[in-house]
């Protein structure tokens, strides 16, 4: 019998009498399988011919390392490098330092606290030799900022100093303390920033020189001899300190007066004849 014609156009026989599709099927399947068995070979020869692994001893070798710290010990010292090195970690430090002072610097710009220049300051430490005694006045930062205020303008006058025993928050935040001593020394209080023209005195934080002259309350005057704003770290506990102590809430210029009632009147002498004059 013969197959209808439409059969035989859908499924074209092969010699073999079967369909075409179905011979491809086969011979794909025959090729992946080839393929399998050669990568599987090749996956066995890679294993076989790969190096062990290294394996790290489960104690270190005495003898090893009595090699490895003889050749440490053994090594060359080269001058030039310890010299190099020297150099490049004192140029490191400079570097911080300068870091730093350029740092404080800025925030003392930023909060009106521009320190004085240094040929000034050069001028008031050679006119202090040592004989002259200079206004002390010590205060609190609990007194009010007008009084505070007050007194800075007033120690201006007598080329004064005020001293603080610390600062407030502590001595880890300087934050507060520098807000502080803008508002004591701003001539004008609402002016605000760095351009803010300020009272030449100088304001010290030094408990050491409350604990010499035996300050316990505030305010109080003594005449300090020598320079006040020296460090407290760079002086002796046996310093000189003042010969008188006077206390109470006055002007200055009664502090002063009291001061020299107590017996010195030749310290006090120029400071009242500066405040006379103006």
């Amino acid at each position: 019998m013969f197959a209808p014609a439409w059969l035989q156009a859908s499924e074209p026989q092969t010699l073999a009498g079967q369909p075409k599709s179905d011979n491809a099927r086969t011979r794909i399947e025959d090729q992946g399988e080839a393929a399998l068995e050669r990568v599987k070979r090749s996956v066995g020869k890679t294993r076989a011919s790969a190096p062990p692994s290294p394996v790290l001893p489960a104690q270190p070798d005495a003898a090893a390392q009595r090699r490895a710290f003889e050749g440490m010990s053994r090594r060359k010292h080269d001058p030039a490098m310890a010299s190099r090195v020297q150099s490049d970690v004192a140029a490191a430090r400079q570097a911080l330092a300068t870091e730093r002072a350029v740092a404080s610097h800025r925030i003392a710009q930023a909060l009106g606290l521009e320190r004085p220049e240094e040929a000034a300051l050069a001028g008031v430490m050679s006119a202090n030799d040592g004989r002259k005694r200079v206004p002390v006045l010590f205060v609190s930062s609990s007194m009010t900022v007008e009084t505070l205020r007050t007194y800075a303008g007033q120690l201006e006058r007598v080329g004064g100093v005020m001293a603080f025993r610390g600062m407030p928050g502590g001595m880890r935040q300087v934050g507060p303390m520098a807000k502080l001593s803008a508002a004591i020394l701003r001539i004008d209080p609402g002016c605000d920033g760095p351009a803010c023209a300020m009272r030449d005195i100088q304001l010290i934080v030094d408990p050491l020189i409350f604990r010499q002259n035996r300050v316990t309350q505030v305010p109080a005057l003594a005449m300090i001899p020598g320079d006040p704003t020296r460090p407290y770290c760079e002086r002796e506990e046996a310093s000189p300190r003042a010969a008188h102590l006077v206390l109470g809430d006055a002007a200055l210029s009664g502090l002063l007066e009291e001061y020299g009632r107590l017996g010195g009147k030749a310290e006090v002498q120029d400071a009242l004849a500066r405040m006379a004059r103006r």
